[in-house]
């Protein structure tokens, strides 16, 4: 039993050495990493979508979801989507637009690792990045809590540049800053789940709906109306898919206050995504995404990819 994680990080390992040696353009795309912010952002882009989808991409006339998310990026960017993307910075933007109530209290900012005060923390918190996705640590009971393993997680995340990755424009002024924030947890259910509301030119039209990470991770999309709908995504690679819950989502009743406070903090941006979570009835904001998955990804079934992108008026 012990070998079976082993071997199957093994498998995948050599699945990407083969999909490397057989897609040359994904080891350009290597190369194109390597070279780092060397390369103008609309030849890394291209490169990048070449390697992921075969083709290059139409930014003359983009079409689907992915080619237009990526011509965002080049040609849509706005001076105050740092201030949107920061984790820091943004509470303060949101909270003048859709009110106070909906941010989740912070605990303290730090410039460094090293400056952490981990004793005045709670017993219960999350603490983060300001500049990144994924540099989140989350402490459930201090007396337990791992603060080595946290600080490794958070130096990792401080040395990354996000811009770099996938050329998100807004991340690259974003000053690097360490947050901790209140601990939330539902009284019915273990794990947050994350509502992930797509507007399109300051409308949303569907939500994503994130249950389960610490388990087996689900996920599903439903229109403004919460109706299931029948294609999933981004999907990291077309052979890995996420899959649908096996028990539908109740519709929130707080579901048309937040269509409310996302058609105000969506207005006037052709694509944005609105991340909420709902605490005990209480909504309480996340995060604005401009690009998700890093503006590159599938959805299943694949004709999704165009139908989402008739909704972005460039």
């Amino acid at each position: 039993m012990l070998l079976m994680p082993f071997l199957k990080t093994k498998k995948i390992m050599i699945y990407k050495i083969f999909k490397l040696l057989t897609n040359p353009w994904k080891m350009v795309s290597v190369i194109a990493d390597y070279l780092g912010c060397i390369l103008p952002d609309k030849l890394f882009l291209s490169i990048k979508y070449k390697a992921y989808y075969g083709a290059w991409p139409n930014f003359v006339k983009p079409r689907t979801f992915i080619e237009k998310i990526n011509w965002l990026k080049i040609y849509g960017v706005k001076p105050e989507f740092t201030i949107m993307v920061d984790k820091v910075l943004s509470k303060d933007y949101v909270a003048s637009r859709i009110g106070r109530k909906y941010i989740i209290p912070t605990l303290g900012v730090w410039n460094k690792v090293e400056d952490i005060d981990w004793g005045s923390l709670p017993s219960q918190f999350v603490i983060k990045t300001s500049h990144d996705s994924g540099g989140v640590v989350i402490c459930k009971d201090k007396n337990s809590f791992d603060v080595d393993k946290a600080q490794k997680v958070l130096k990792s995340s401080m040395r990354r540049n996000f811009y770099k990755l996938f050329r998100e424009r807004p991340y690259k002024n974003v000053p690097k800053k360490i947050i901790a924030e209140k601990y939330l947890q539902n009284k019915e259910s273990k794990d947050l789940s994350d509502y992930k509301f797509y507007c399109f030119n300051g409308e949303p039209m569907y939500c994503q709906v994130i249950r389960d990470r610490s388990t087996h991770e689900t996920i599903d999309f439903y229109d403004s109306n919460w109706n299931h709908m029948p294609f999933v995504g981004l999907n990291p690679s077309q052979e890995l898919t996420f899959e649908n819950g096996n028990i539908a989502v109740d519709r929130p009743n707080c579901l048309n206050e937040l269509l409310e406070k996302c058609r105000v903090l969506s207005e006037g941006c052709p694509f944005v995504r609105v991340d909420f979570y709902i605490v005990n009835n209480q909504p309480f904001f996340g995060e604005l995404t401009f690009y998700p998955g890093g503006g590159f990804g599938y959805f299943s079934p694949v004709e999704w990819n165009a139908k989402l992108g008739d909704l972005i008026k460039l």
